[in-house]
């Protein structure tokens, strides 16, 4: 029997393994990081954020240089691991008590907009013909919390990284189009800055994309929008654990009849690594003074792990899924566009 290598050694070899590609997602996130901050100085604010940015470098880097065998375990790392540990360290951003600071009304009008446009989306995708996993992914994006979503939602669906990139690069150019736009839409359909801030919470992506859409109607708007959308992000979970039981559940019938795999195996780590980060956070397991700096170790992380699946993108199979899936974002977006004012004219008025 062969002996095994010690452990010290073992680890030796993975960190020598994964260390270039890891340095080349290092220098991606770096340089997307350093443009977005560029950005906010020279135009006042950042339009494109380093996430958007790390994920175009990489796409662009793809484009013209194809990784050498020596970058591959680093990227795939970064792609993989590293992102599932910065949606566990995202957990410790969000606790109960916050959420139900904006009313159960509201908290239950976001729940029920995130479960429609998951359904709109799917019948939109079905009907444009897109593959089922990217109709989900692209669902789970414009409902939940964009690229973080559909990050969290690929491996729980086993979705292969071309479907992921070509789903990021799309919605996160809808994404943009919805913060650029919404500040001047609102207005000319008569909402107050509060509604204005909802709707911000309601149909915009990421946190921060949130707080520069709502930033036009004030202070007290950006604090509702930014509480909506937490409502939003909670609903990750509950989703990517509904997906796991789903795919689980296709998967068990073709390889054990009508038997399901235990529960643990049905529900990511990561996954339950998030929902118990909240929970900690919500007992008040986590200091106040530790929630911004593991806030931004995550966002770093998800910056790294966006720079990776940038790289493993073929323009080809983005152009190739173009027009099906062009339609399902456009389509889903002003689906749930719609929806969130007609949500915001009922509960918040005009």
């Amino acid at each position: 029997m062969p002996c095994r290598p010690p452990f010290l050694l073992r680890n030796i070899d993975f960190s020598a393994r994964v260390a270039p590609g890891i340095g080349l997602c290092v220098a991606m996130t770096g340089l997307a990081i350093g443009l977005e901050r560029a950005q906010a100085a020279l135009l006042g604010k950042a339009w494109l954020e380093a996430l958007n940015l790390a994920l175009v470098l990489g796409v662009g880097l793809r484009a013209l240089w194809r990784p050498t065998p020596a970058c591959l375990p680093g990227i795939s790392f970064c792609a993989r691991t590293v992102l599932n540990i910065a949606i566990v360290l995202l957990g410790a951003s969000f606790s109960v008590g916050a959420v139900r600071a904006i009313g159960p009304g509201l908290v239950a009008g976001a729940m029920g907009i995130v479960v429609f446009s998951l359904v709109f989306t799917c019948c939109v995708g079905r009907l444009a013909g897109l593959p089922a996993r990217q109709t989900l992914l692209v669902a789970c994006g414009n409902s939940i919390c964009g690229n973080s979503a559909i990050m969290a939602a690929a491996p729980v669906i086993g979705a292969d990284e071309d479907a992921v990139g070509a789903c990021l690069a799309f919605t996160a150019a809808g994404g943009l189009v919805v913060v650029l736009g919404l500040p001047f839409v609102a207005p000319l359909l008569g909402l107050t800055d509060g509604a204005g801030g909802v709707l911000a919470g309601l149909c915009v992506y990421a946190v921060p994309q949130v707080v520069a859409a709502a930033a036009p109607f004030g202070m007290a708007a950006v604090h509702v929008g930014t509480l909506v959308k937490l409502v939003r992000v909670l609903m990750l979970g509950p989703v990517c654990v509904v997906l796991a039981l789903i795919a689980s559940a296709g998967r068990a019938r073709k390889a054990q009849g009508s038997r399901l795999p235990p529960l643990t195996r049905l529900v990511p780590w990561y996954i339950i690594g998030f929902v118990v980060m909240m929970a900690v956070r919500s007992a008040g397991g986590i200091a106040a003074g530790l929630v911004v700096p593991l806030n931004h170790v995550a966002t770093f992380l998800t910056i790294l792990a966006m720079a990776a699946l940038g790289l493993g993108v073929e323009l080809r199979a983005i152009v190739h899924a173009g027009r099906a899936l062009m339609v399902t974002v456009t389509i889903s977006l002003l689906g749930l566009l719609g929806a969130s004012v007609a949500l915001v004219r009922v509960m918040v008025g005009g």
